[in-house]
């Protein structure tokens, strides 16, 4: 049985601006793409902060989608401080 590993693609070798917005992501998959402390993503849910959550069996899961809807409203809050 053979594989063509050239056009199979893991989720975590997909750019992140490729991946479709159903896609769901770990808690781990989130820390490295904001590159932030898995704690510090648990401290921002309990503070009601970052992306939604959702729980799959016992583990927090999010979509892309809402990742990249928590990332443009900081980007967006940011330029008002400024």
């Amino acid at each position: 049985m053979s594989t063509n590993t050239t056009t199979d693609e893991t989720t975590s070798e997909v750019p992140f601006s490729r991946r479709d917005d159903e896609e769901v992501l770990t808690l781990t998959e989130v820390a490295l793409i904001l590159k932030t402390p898995v704690n510090t993503l648990r401290w921002w849910r309990r503070q009601g902060i970052g992306p939604t959550y959702f729980k799959l069996g016992r583990r927090l899961m999010t979509t892309v989608g809402d990742l990249r809807q928590f990332m443009r409203e900081q980007r967006l809050n940011s330029r008002r401080l400024i």
